[in-house]
């Protein structure tokens, strides 16, 4: 694919996916990608196959399966016309981007948020903490959170990714992610079963989430917030949560917003985590008002984003 017809590719997608959002229907690719997996999961389980090697195997039954089809749709619609060939690549990539989505989200945790019931119903979309004992404040800390956090996994990454390496590397990251959801859990079934797809997951996003800082820094500084400050909380911060890159995201956007995230989180009833990124002297208890920049500064990152990778494409192109 020369340059022009590449970054025409991601900016539809991005244009697309911004306007439409992701579409809902029964035979959504990642919809596909999940029964594909649990497939796969099942098979090699049968087969007493259900340690690291059964999932590595798994790893790659649904990696290669999933770029498979992706190539072989394109192969035959190429053979009739290229254009066919590069519609069915923006018809992915505009599946796989998921920045409106995040959004919408966000938007209705913030158009709930007079009726504190319903804000907590339309947060618990988000997380998986328990909601039922949120105040707005909580509520509001755990919907910026999610929208920190997942501007990493599903924005940053697949968007550089289809930048730089094409519908391949986005195909293979929302495979990756897709596996993570999945199978990548530290209990009895997917311990040891699950381990390739967590560890790639972590290794997908790693590079990413560190730019995620800068990037945040950037967008805070065009909208008039505290760049210095989500630099700084980033690198003080991000180690305070166990996960190896969401703390970068999630640390950057408390000190952009100068706030304090996280705090008191329930699962099961039972007190898991209690603790907050931030500066103690950053106020906790957060509103409307800090949401709706929490939403500013995922879009302004996410344009912000869309350049540098432009830029990154046409670079490689200029390289390679």
């Amino acid at each position: 694919m020369d340059l022009s017809a590449h970054l025409g590719l991601i900016l539809a997608a991005f244009v697309l996916d911004l306007i439409l959002g992701d579409p809902v229907y029964r035979f959504h690719p990642i919809r596909l990608l999940g029964a594909w997996s649990l497939v796969c999961e099942r098979g090699l389980f049968g087969l007493g196959l259900n340690g690291r090697f059964g999932g590595v195997l798994h790893w790659l039954m649904v990696v290669g399966g999933a770029l498979g089809v992706w190539w072989g749709v394109r192969e035959g619609l190429g053979w009739v016309h290229p254009w066919l060939a590069w519609c069915w690549d923006l018809f992915l990539a505009y599946s796989l981007l998921c920045l409106r989505d995040l959004l919408v989200h966000g938007w209705r945790v913030l158009e709930a948020l007079p009726d504190l019931e319903r804000a907590r119903h339309a947060v618990s979309m988000l997380v998986g903490r328990d909601t039922d004992r949120l105040g707005r404040d909580g509520v509001v800390r755990a919907t910026i959170e999610s929208l920190s956090e997942n501007l990493t996994d599903a924005v940053l990454t697949p968007l550089w990714t289809l930048c730089l390496f094409g519908l391949p590397g986005l195909i293979l990251v929302k495979a990756v992610s897709n596996l993570d959801s999945m199978v990548g859990f530290k209990d009895a079934r997917y311990g040891r079963f699950g381990w390739a797809g967590a560890r790639s997951d972590d290794l997908a996003h790693w590079l990413p989430a560190r730019l995620s800082a800068p990037l945040i820094a950037l967008a805070a500084a065009l909208m008039r917030l505290h760049p210095g400050l989500a630099l700084s909380a980033a690198l003080r911060y991000h180690a305070v949560l166990p996960s190896p890159n969401s703390g970068w995201s999630e640390a950057a956007f408390a000190g952009a917003l100068r706030v304090r995230l996280i705090g008191p989180i329930h699962v099961g009833g039972r007190l898991v985590v209690d603790l907050y990124i931030g500066d103690p002297n950053w106020p906790a208890d957060l509103d409307a008002g800090h949401l709706r920049q929490a939403l500013w500064l995922i879009l302004f990152s996410a344009l912000l984003a869309l350049a540098f990778g432009l830029a990154l494409a046409t670079l490689r192109s200029v390289i390679g």
